[in-house]
Parts: structure tokens; C-alpha cells; sequence
């Protein structure tokens, strides 16, 4: 599909937060995770590396990893993911800080293949302590993806960059973002999820100081939240009802690898709950008589033997 004008998703999403409809996006690992949200309804896919590791039953923590090139492997799932989207916006995960990308033209080739946007991934914001700090002191650090938001939007693309403290918030909206996502860690549950995770209610907290960091800047900047212990509609539920000025939802994991887990689980459950009662009693072979044709047959070889 070709890419979606910015101005024209723009005005649908103003007019879904003016109606009090929440937005809600979601990344797809897979060309049959993106034809599932789109009839669901969607209003916003993401394809980015950690997508295929997640729908690979690896955690997505792995696309922060060094087992493949982020960037490149978008690019590869576009040719699955693009062509079976007939009408929903999907951006590209881009990896800000890769030193080996012309950025201009990277953005420019995605646009051109039919994404309507980008968002930072994999980031460096999901990185703290000792490695941020290497990361930021070695050339490496954050302000890369906001430089690449900066450019995306000098492009016309949808920029919807995470964040992870209110000073990320005013970075990426300074740089033009469109939407903010408040990045509240790896989400958990599942098979593969993460363990360890803050609160609801620290994620509201959180969430309330990035708004208004971000509204600090721009005042009509859209908001949405991900991750963390945000992994069930509920969860949404309860968010979106406790911050003030938050649009919306953005899931992963949440999207697709959880709701996969369970469905397939449950299908499985149920088919191996079918019993064969038919063929409960012992079996017996009916033994009986030999027809003509048979015993023309035997009397045949009979004669041979005999001749022989």
C-alpha cells in the first residue's frame, strides 16, 4: 500500500479525540498479526525488529540485542507486513543510533515503500545505569532518535517516538513530534514477558508527569501510553481513566503475542479434549469364508504348483 498523507491521519485522529475515542496502535511481527488488528479495527500498525523475535517466541527484549540489523530487518518485513494493510497507517521502528545509515535516505527509502511514518526502536531510553552512560558519553545516546525524529519530520512522516522521563517528552515534541508514547518498560505476562514491573498507579504517575512535559512544549502534541504492567484492556482501561489528556494505547506484546499465546493454547485444549468413544471397545478382525473369487484364485496357484 502507498503511504498515508500525515495531514490526513492527523485530522482523523483529532477527530476520534474530539468524539472522546481513544487511538489505538500496534505493532505486527507478522503479515497475519497486521490483517488481524486491521480487522479489528486498528488505527495505527508498527513493524519493528523486536516483532519478529517476539512472534518467534523469543522476548522482545531481544531487538535491543545484537542478533540481526534492525533496520534492515523492517525492511524485510515490509515486503510481508505492507501488502496485506489495505487502509491502515503503518510506520517503520528505526534504529536512531545506527552508524551505518545515511538517515535522510533511509527515511526517504521507507517512505517510498510505503510507510506513512516512523517510530524509535530499538532505543536507547529502555537502556539505564552504567550502559545508558557508556552508550550516551561514546556518541550513542538518545539525542540520535530524537535527530531522527527531527528528520522524519522534516519528511512528512508521522513521527510517534518513545519516551521515558519528561525531559525525552520535551526533546522528541521540540523535534516535531506528532504523538508522544510514554514507554513504561517491556510489557509483562505470558510465556516470554517480562517478570519484574512497576504499578498501575506509578505507571499514572509516570505518564501524568510526561504529558505535561510534552504539553509544556505543544500544547496539542498527542498522547499514548505502552508497556509495563499495561498489557490487558483493562489495564488501558484503568490508565486511561486515572491520567488526564492521555488518547490512547499503543500495544506490542499486548497486541499480538499474548493474545496468540492464549488463543492457540486454548484451541489446542479443546482438540485434544476430543475423545474417539467409537473406537473405545477392543478391536477384532471378521474372520469368514473365502468368496469365488478367492478360492478361483488359490485353485490357480494350486495347478501351478502342481505343473511345476
Amino acid at each position: 500500500m502507498a503511504a498515508i498523507p500525515r495531514k490526513k491521519i492527523l485530522e482523523k485522529f483529532r477527530k476520534m479525540i474530539a468524539g472522546g475515542v481513544p487511538i489505538v496502535g500496534g505493532g505486527a511481527g507478522t503479515g497475519l498479526s497486521a490483517k488481524a488488528e486491521e480487522a479489528g479495527g486498528i488505527d495505527l500498525i508498527i513493524i519493528y525488529n523486536s516483532g519478529r523475535y517476539r512472534m518467534a517466541g523469543r522476548g522482545s527484549a531481544a531487538g535491543l540485542l545484537a542478533y540481526g540489523n534492525a533496520n534492515e530487518i523492517v525492511k524485510e518485513m515490509a515486503y510481508e507486513v505492507l501488502p496485506v494493510v489495505k487502509k491502515t497507517p503503518v510506520l517503520a521502528g528505526v534504529n536512531g543510533t545506527d552508524p551505518f545509515v545515511i538517515m535522510p535516505l533511509l527515511l526517504a527509502e521507507l517512505k517510498t515503500m510505503g510507510f506513512s511514518g516512523v517510530q524509535n526502536f530499538p532505543t536507547i531510553g529502555l537502556f539505564d545505569g552504567q550502559m545508558r552512560q557508556s552508550f550516551e558519553e561514546t556518541g550513542m545516546g538518545f539525542g540520535l532518535e530524537v535527530d531522527m525524529i527531527a528528520a522524519a519530520h522534516e519528511l512528512d512522516l508521522l513521527t510517534t517516538p518513545y519516551v521515558f522521563n519528561p525531559d525525552e517528552a520535551r526533546a522528541m515534541t521540540k523535534a516535531g513530534a506528532d504523538i508522544v508514547v510514554a514507554h513504561m518498560g517491556v510489557t509483562t505476562g505470558g510465556s516470554i514477558g517480562a517478570t519484574s514491573a512497576k504499578s498501575l498507579d506509578d505507571c499514572v504517575t509516570e505518564i501524568d508527569a510526561i504529558a505535561a512535559a510534552a504539553r509544556s512544549v505543544r500544547k496539542d502534541v498527542i498522547l499514548l501510553c505502552h508497556g509495563g504492567p499495561i498489557s490487558m484492556p483493562d489495564d488501558a482501561r484503568y490508565i486511561l481513566e486515572r491520567c488526564r489528556g492521555l488518547h490512547g494505547f499503543y500495544g506490542a506484546s499486548s497486541m499480538e503475542r499474548l493474545p496468540a499465546e492464549a488463543a492457540i493454547a486454548r484451541q489446542t485444549t479443546d482438540f485434544k479434549a476430543v475423545t474417539l468413544e467409537h473406537r473405545t471397545q477392543k478391536w477384532e478382525p471378521v474372520l469368514g469364508k473365502p468368496d469365488a473369487q478367492t478360492k478361483k484364485s488359490g485353485a490357480k496357484t494350486t495347478a501351478k504348483k502342481k505343473k511345476g
